[in-house]
């Protein structure tokens, strides 16, 4: 430092590049959409901002440029892992629905609901696609739109199944060894994917209990219409499209079941999606009428339903017209320039310098974890981005858990119970959008019914105070 000239790295230097990112977020994603009527930025654009004004702030302060690139490049290298990841789930995706796995499970998922069940079924099904996609999006927009559909039929009261869709949708999204979002708090917490997800099991497994007895339950106060069964246009058409453009067989369920043993033996993801996917395609060979160029396009662009002998609805089109390794270039790219602003702020430590301000006072594991859940919301509601969220709060808080001898994966799971949760219970968030437009029920009618988040996050705050009580217990 000395030798370079440099000046010292004040608190309010470090905070700087903080305050742009913070700044801009404010401004591009709540005032200008809420009061200005302006289109929101995107958050690539936010991050570059950021990052340009991290890096500037560096070259000002008297790095040089060699050594800022090299912090950057050594952040994205420990990214590399979630980011090869990411491209296999889209692979994985793409051939499991080519193999016919994904309609198969989705077919007979919807020829097992019955009226009385709608509620419970509603939560359980997406839950099952979820696991299988690691797409809680995807999940809601294809299975989703479908049990939306057969609501209407049942007239069933629809801000209870649109909560119970979310929170199925949520549950693969949060436990899935596919999500993106799984292996991006797994690697900003620098911990392996299936630590993470068995810390997760402590908040999200009685969350989701909880959420399938309290749909029973409701099932009893709110009856739907028994009349309208499997007569339903939008089940018929759904089912009758599926069942002619695959075959189904019981070996179709090897690809989820290499995932499974992967998951129980802790086999390196990476091998095991790649096995699953080069196994499904085999498969796909046998059992489907796919050409060899379909099946090899559908790895890196995704499975198309336009190589079929006739046109399919629109809704199946939705519902299987996905995967491909480019499908999840976003998320890569908005991982990218996130790694770039946080290895520039890394080189003056600040984020460890602002959390050092915020949490001068918290002097136990319980209140620590609880600052961790607090600011992932925060950020994520700000941002409206869960990989975003991840890394930053991830990188400002790692230290702190280690100083408080806290396991990295308590952080991994904190980053979800808040981060993840959020999303679908804040108006103004991404996710939220998308939910209310594509189920057709506003966040203010089904927010209250989304019982999973609600009670994940409340088990999540809970579970620091145990934290916090344990602790101060004499040894």
């Amino acid at each position: 430092m000395s030798k370079l000239n440099r000046k010292d790295i004040t608190t309010g230097k470090a905070l700087f590049p903080i305050a742009v990112l913070f700044l801009t977020i404010i401004y591009g994603l709540l005032i200008g959409p809420l009061l200005l009527d302006q289109k929101a930025f995107p958050i690539e654009f936010i991050f570059l901002i950021a990052g340009g004004a991290a890096i500037g702030q560096l070259l000002w302060m008297g790095f040089k440029w060699e050594e800022i690139m090299e912090n950057i490049a050594s952040k994205i290298s420990k990214a590399l892992p979630a980011i090869l990841v990411l491209l296999t789930i889209g692979m994985v995706i793409g051939s499991w629905i080519a193999s016919g796995t994904i309609p198969m499970l989705v077919y007979y998922g919807i020829k097992l609901i019955h009226p009385d069940s709608i509620y419970v079924v509603a939560f359980i099904v997406p839950v099952i696609f979820s696991m299988l996609t690691g797409t809680s999006w995807g999940s809601a927009g294809t299975i989703g739109v479908v049990l939306m559909g057969v609501a209407v039929s049942y007239d069933a009261h629809l801000p209870i199944v649109a909560a119970a869709v979310i929170g199925g949708s949520f549950f693969g999204d949060k436990m899935s060894p596919l999500s993106d979002t799984t292996n991006a708090a797994a690697i900003a917490a620098e911990v392996s994917v299936y630590d993470h997800i068995k810390a997760m099991f402590i908040t999200t497994l009685p969350a989701a209990g909880f959420a399938i007895l309290f749909y029973a339950i409701v099932g009893f106060y709110y009856p739907v219409e028994n009349s309208l069964t499997s007569e339903s246009p939008v089940i018929l058409e759904t089912l009758t499209d599926t069942s002619r453009l695959f075959h189904f067989n019981f070996l179709l369920l090897l690809p989820p079941a290499i995932v499974l043993y992967g998951s129980i033996r802790r086999i390196p993801t990476l091998s095991i999606l790649v096995l699953s996917s080069l196994v499904a395609l085999i498969l796909a060979l046998f059992f489907q009428d796919w050409s060899i160029a379909v099946l090899l396009d559908s790895l890196f662009n995704g499975f198309d339903l336009s190589s079929a002998a006739y046109e399919p609805s629109k809704n199946l089109q939705s519902l299987f017209n996905r995967g491909g390794m480019y499908s999840l270039s976003q998320p890569i790219f908005i991982t990218l320039l996130v790694f770039i602003f946080v290895g520039a702020t890394d080189k003056i430590k600040a984020m460890p310098v602002l959390i050092d301000k915020l949490l001068g006072f918290v002097n136990s594991k319980g209140g620590l974890i609880r600052a961790a859940l607090i600011s992932t919301g925060f950020v994520n509601a700000m941002t409206s981005n869960q990989f975003a969220t991840s890394f930053i709060v991830g990188d400002a808080y790692k230290k702190k858990y280690d100083d408080a001898g806290i396991k990295r994966s308590v952080l991994s799971r904190s980053l979800e119970d808040t981060g993840t949760m959020i999303e679908p219970l804040v108006p103004w968030h991404a996710t939220a959008v998308y939910m209310a437009t594509t189920l057709g029920v506003a966040v203010a009618d089904y927010w209250y019914w989304h019982v999973f988040a609600l009670g994940n996050i409340a088990l999540a705050f809970s579970y620091t105070v145990f934290r916090s009580r344990k602790a101060q217990k004499p040894s």
